[in-house]
């Protein structure tokens, strides 16, 4: 008695069965490729939300230094080191918590951009024109003094504009200023309101 072999499956069928698992590689693919989009995004924000973050801490820092000054007008930092640890008075004074790494490098290279002036004008004043010196991983970088930093950095932004309303393209456009940070929190402070005026005393009476 001779011994039937197993029944093939239909063609039609094993073309349906290799369809259906291309659409599904497809599927996959596509899932996969809006998943890492949506990472990339996410990391992209993030980062820049650091990046506003570690900018304004330092710019913080800045006017806190120049605020310290032993003379006024005060003077701005002339090294990074300066905002770590401030020897100017006998107690030392840390105007940052630590050194802040650039999250879109992963590294201390900030561009310090330089006042043009020794000394820091009053807050509010015109600065001179100030120029750029980029700074090194090195952290001892010595500069005429600084009054500004921002990311050497040129990756595109999400958002498109500065806390200040400037436009904003790539990292590296945006300037973490110490004079930006006073008027900023001079905008926020409220105005005290003035005193009651007294009420008129009636001749004669002593009373109003």
């Amino acid at each position: 008695m001779a011994i039937r072999s197993p029944a093939s499956p239909p063609a039609r069928q094993t073309g349906f069965t290799y369809l259906g698992l291309l659409f599904f590689v497809a599927l996959s693919s596509a899932g996969l490729a809006a998943l890492g989009s949506s990472w990339q995004m996410a990391a992209q924000r993030e980062r820049e939300r650091e990046l506003e973050f570690r900018g304004n801490e330092i710019a913080k820092a800045i006017a806190s230094y120049v605020k310290a000054s032993p003379v006024q007008p005060g003077q701005y930092p002339q090294r990074f080191e300066d905002l770590l640890v401030d020897r100017r008075a006998a107690k030392p004074r840390h105007h940052l918590r630590r050194l802040y790494l650039d999250p879109f490098t992963g590294k201390p290279d900030w561009v310090l951009v330089e006042d043009g002036a020794n000394q820091a004008p009053a807050f509010g004043a015109m600065p001179a024109a100030p120029s750029a010196q980029a700074w090194p991983s090195s952290s001892s970088l010595t500069a005429a003094t600084f009054s500004a930093v921002r990311s050497r950095s040129d990756q595109t932004m999400q958002r498109h504009s500065q806390a200040n309303g400037e436009p904003l393209r790539r990292a590296s456009d945006w300037l973490f200023s110490a004079r930006q940070f006073e008027e900023q929190q001079q905008q926020q402070t409220p105005t005290p309101a003035p005193p009651p005026l007294p009420l008129p005393i009636e001749p004669g009476t002593g009373r109003p």
